[in-house]
């Protein structure tokens, strides 16, 4: 009885071994294998064999990772004091940097990550992180990407979500757009009075220019005038003209 029972025993121990032997990764995975505490090579996909007790395995997600970055407190560069959060998108590239490089790239992306969005807004003013948005993401992407290059990780876009300031930098910022749009709308105003008078100007030398011009131009004046029936109104007739009805009248009578 006791052959059978260490056949048995060594049976189950083979298909415990066996089965400790075999990975299977998935296409997004790669596995980091440790022999004898050495890197020794990345395998993956598909079924991987190891030996166990002398090589270990390390499973990598090469898939894109949305890592969301806390609100963190950002003094502008205008000394104005707001609270940022961001989303950062990056990838594993080398899974043998990401795994012997550092310790855990997911919390260190993380802590660089904090560090860079204060660093690089901080040089920024205000109006600029409300306004430019797409610059500054480019920027903050470039600085971590170059931070991670060393630990395989790729960084391929930084989004920033939310630039939270308090009530009272908000109503003066209130304040400033309602002052830019009234020195706006004087700055057109006093262009359309700069213009008006020009045409004003010229059109005045014209009439000028000849003797009966201007006196068709009253003429026409109350015109206009008379058609206004509910006013009275007193309009100073020009003495040149009644110097001309005058003349009309006594070269009329000579001829008669």
């Amino acid at each position: 009885m006791a052959f059978p029972l260490s056949f048995a025993t060594l049976l189950f121990l083979l298909i415990v071994l066996a089965v400790s032997a075999i990975r299977v990764l998935r296409e997004y995975e790669r596995g980091v294998v440790f022999q004898l505490g050495r890197f020794w090579k990345v395998k993956g996909p598909g079924l991987v064999l190891i030996i166990p007790a002398i090589q270990q395995m390390v499973r990598v997600d090469l898939r894109t990772v949305v890592l969301d970055v806390p609100p963190q407190d950002v003094i502008s560069r205008d000394n104005v004091s707001v609270k940022v959060n961001a989303v950062v998108y990056f990838r594993v590239l080398d899974p043998e940097r990401a795994i012997i490089q550092v310790e855990n790239f997911l919390m260190a992306t993380s802590q660089l990550a904090q560090t860079t969005l204060r660093a690089v807004l901080g040089k920024h003013e205000l109006d600029e992180m409300l306004a430019e948005r797409e610059r500054l993401n480019v920027d903050i992407q470039q600085a971590l990407d170059a931070q991670t290059d060393a630990w395989g990780i790729k960084v391929s876009n930084v989004e920033i979500k939310h630039v939270d300031i308090n009530e009272s930098m908000v109503r003066a910022i209130a304040r400033q757009a309602e002052a830019e749009r009234e020195r706006r709308a004087k700055v057109i105003h006093a262009e359309g009075e700069l213009q008006a008078s020009e045409k004003l100007m010229q059109a005045a030398e014209m009439l000028s220019r000849q003797a009966g011009a201007m006196q068709l131009r009253y003429m026409q004046t109350l015109g206009s005038i008379a058609n206004d029936k509910t006013t009275t109104i007193v309009f100073p007739l020009p003495v040149d003209l009644l110097g001309g009805m005058s003349d009309d009248g006594k070269r009329k009578n000579n001829k008669d």
